[in-house]
């Protein structure tokens, strides 16, 4: 039973506080500090009073330079907040992750990818301003980007991980503050830019470029390459049939952003295939792609079944689009691939 204070025969005797004379509002107001906060408070009230500007409806109208300029300095204005927003998502899925895999602590710095990862979307916002197509920002922008891979793939390839979510996270948070009909438009450039920080492009160019032109090799990449997202849609329905109502980490796989996402990943696989061909070898699978997966897939919710079912889709794919002397030339590799990604190597894992 709970007993009052004067139940207890306790005698509690209030402080005696001087009162504070009142003094005439208008002498308040006068203040400078009153006269400050009322100033804040009409300023605050009046931006919320204020009609909304008229949001872009049309692809048209997003698309002038005009239109062009307001969504860049939007995405601006946004860009250091949702940099932010995106390194807490990525610590939050990948903190343990490096804590189990013994990835150094002193190779995530924080600042630093956040800030890398600034400077390539500012960079892509000019260019975005100038109306500069987003395969021509392959050209722009891919050096940049292939340059920051380097650096976080030069002594431990694992990290690359934490940079490669940074900038998907960011732009995740990005198209969050943008109309319909500007996602519809800027998502284009978010792909070529996720693309380039996902996938070994500037190493496979390098590694063509030292190839004959008339090598197998050097021919079925180009014959493959131009087609990989048709083949990355079609292996993205085939595994969906497969797989019905599938939920990943971030959602069922018939949301759009789990669509795409997905789809990437079927490119990024069929990337670092013709980078073994290329280059005669799986070390980029061996110590990039493959440690990559094993601390991203099963955080994200990606079970290995699906990895399997969709090496074996692109295997199909491959037969239905492609010659069959160059199918014969990505074979042996694709091979490998799936041993390294069978159900034998994650059996009670």
């Amino acid at each position: 039973m709970t007993q009052s204070f004067a139940s207890t025969g306790v005698n509690f005797k209030s402080p005696q506080v001087p009162a504070i004379q009142s003094q005439p509002s208008e002498l308040k107001l006068h203040s400078l500090a009153a006269l400050w906060a009322r100033k804040y408070v009409l300023s605050v009230t009046a931006r919320k009073d204020a009609k909304p500007p008229r949001k872009l409806e049309t692809l048209t109208e997003v698309s002038s330079l005009e239109g062009r300029d307001r969504t860049a300095e939007k995405l601006n204005q946004n860009l250091t907040l949702a940099s932010a927003q995106a390194w807490s998502l990525t610590e939050t899925l990948l903190g343990e992750e490096m804590r189990r895999h013994g990835i150094n602590p002193d190779l995530i710095n924080p600042l630093e990818i956040a800030a890398d990862t600034r400077n390539l979307f500012q960079k892509a916002l000019k260019a975005y301003r100038k109306e500069i197509p987003p395969a021509r920002l392959s050209v722009v922008l891919g050096a940049d980007c292939g340059q920051v891979r380097q650096k976080y793939t030069s002594v431990d390839r694992r990290a690359i991980g934490f940079a490669s979510m940074q900038f998907h996270y960011t732009g995740q948070k990005l198209l969050e503050c943008l109309s319909r009909s500007e996602q519809g438009l800027f998502q284009s450039y978010l792909k070529v830019m996720d693309d380039h920080m996902y996938m070994p492009l500037q190493a496979a160019y390098k590694a063509a470029a030292d190839l004959p032109l008339n090598s197998p090799q050097l021919l079925a990449v180009q014959h493959l390459l131009p087609t990989s997202t048709n083949i990355a849609h079609a292996v993205f329905d085939r595994v969906c049939r497969q797989h019905p109502g599938y939920e990943s980490y971030s959602g069922l796989v018939s949301d759009e952003k789990v669509k795409i996402s997905s789809i990437r990943d079927v490119e990024m696989f069929q990337v670092y295939l013709c980078l073994c061909v290329l280059q005669g070898n799986i070390c980029s699978v061996q110590q990039e792609l493959f440690p990559l997966c094993v601390m991203l897939y099963p955080r994200l919710g990606v079970n290995w079944s699906l990895v399997q079912d969709m090496l074996q889709a692109i295997v199909w794919e491959l037969h239905d689009r492609l010659r069959l002397e160059d199918v014969a030339v990505f074979l042996p590799y694709l091979r490998t691939l799936s041993e390294m990604f069978s159900k034998e190597v994650f059996q009670n894992c």
